[in-house]
């Protein structure tokens, strides 16, 4: 849980809106730190299903159906959603910049840096939540029917069936929300709008 949710985490960092600065603090240690806490949060939250049917519930089938395989990936999906949301907090806080259709840079606003992050928070949340649950989900019907005979087997027909997931579900996730993202002249701040004529308006989501 801790190395998962470091690296997905890292590559939100790296990969957000480089556009934010404050002379107050560097906005990239910030960042870190609050990445720090994120990540160990997230993966406390993970353990926590599992410690707790270990330690204080039977292990019925049922139950290690449901904390094990079910419960799994809807979790993590919404900690790596989370950790998108804090690592690039300081995008909706300080504001992301806006342009106009030729490139041109017309503001700073904070309304678009939620847009982007909360865009980047939802697709992140519908990669992993997907990629973890389909393949769980086939992996407990192979059980069942007892195709694979082996565990070396059952383990290669669980990675295999989590590839070919991640990779239909990867450019499917990316593509939910366009990079450069548009947003409506309305939903901006007035201080923006009117010292422009313009009626559409872009900004870089980030990954």
């Amino acid at each position: 849980q801790f190395v998962f949710h470091t690296y997905t985490t890292g590559f939100s960092l790296v990969n957000g809106n480089w556009t934010v600065k404050s002379e107050e603090y560097s906005v990239q240690q910030k960042q870190v730190l609050l990445g720090l806490g994120a990540v160990s949060y997230a993966a406390c939250i993970g353990a926590v299903p599992i410690f707790f049917m270990n330690r204080y519930t039977r292990k019925s089938p049922v139950t290690q159906l449901i904390v094990r395989k079910l419960l799994h990936a809807p979790l993590l999906g919404l900690m790596s959603a989370f950790t998108v949301a804090i690592v690039r907090s300081p995008e909706f806080e300080n504001g992301i910049e806006v342009m106009d259709r030729n490139g041109k840079v017309v503001g700073v606003s904070k309304k678009a840096g939620e847009k982007a992050v909360r865009e980047t928070a939802l697709s992140r949340a519908a990669l992993f939540g997907t990629a973890f649950f389909l393949p769980a989900v086939f992996m407990y019907f192979v059980e069942r029917v007892n195709f694979a005979k082996t565990s070396r087997a059952l383990a290669s027909m669980r990675m295999m069936m989590f590839t070919v997931v991640l990779t239909g579900v990867l450019p499917v996730s990316l593509s939910i929300f366009p990079q450069c993202g548009e947003i409506k002249r309305e939903d901006l701040e007035p201080e923006i709008v009117s010292s422009t004529e313009e009626t559409e308006f872009f900004y870089n989501r980030g990954i």
